[in-house]
């Protein structure tokens, strides 16, 4: 999953929150110099990670774009799921988007230096441009493509997986609402799971 889904399945704690953000920048045990419940929060996303990437309807969504996308299928189908969230986002919170958003971006600057040096140089582009909430259109959705093929040196061609969003929105939309209540139900019992530890 992506920022959004990754930061949304972390519950109301602000530290596993953080921790679940970051955590792809973390490698190996280095999660344990950190707080105790941002230690939590990269374990949490790790957990993610893996149900996510085993599961039989993100791969679905993947298997439709690995002909042209290869192993960057994943990372697309990450962003589209993203998308979907932020596009549904009354489904799933009673809080507004908008709101949900400023508020973790003040977590962030709350933070700031917890946050490893990776993320302290993404942070301000992140909320300038207003990531997140961009993920709710797809013109948002482009432009983080777009940013994403740059970044592979525009070896990925991510930026033209637009279209197979455009063309199998409604198929992409159905798996991601299937996936995501399992993931949601997962992510709350590994999480209970974690805390009582």
């Amino acid at each position: 999953m992506n920022f959004l889904a990754h930061i949304y399945l972390s519950g109301d704690n602000k530290a596993i929150t953080i921790g679940n953000f970051i955590a792809d920048g973390i490698h190996g045990k280095k999660y344990k110099k950190f707080p105790k419940n941002i230690q939590t929060g990269i374990i949490l996303h790790r957990h993610i990670d893996t149900f996510t990437d085993t599961h039989k309807t993100f791969r679905q969504s993947t298997k439709r774009l690995h002909n042209k996308y290869s192993h960057y299928s994943g990372v697309i189908v990450d962003i589209f799921y993203d998308h979907f969230l932020a596009k549904n986002w009354n489904t799933y919170s009673d809080i507004p988007l908008d709101k949900y958003i400023e508020d973790f971006y003040a977590t962030l600057k709350d933070n700031f230096e917890l946050l490893p040096a990776r993320v302290q140089k993404m942070m301000p582009y992140m909320i300038e441009n207003n990531w997140l909430l961009s993920y709710a259109s797809i013109d948002g959705i482009s432009k983080v493509l777009e940013g994403m093929n740059r970044r592979t040196q525009n070896r990925s061609k991510m930026n033209l997986a637009i279209n197979e969003l455009e063309e199998y929105y409604e198929e992409f939309e159905t798996e991601f609402t299937l996936f995501f209540k399992e993931l949601k139900t997962f992510s709350e019992l590994k999480l209970n799971e974690l805390n009582s530890n």
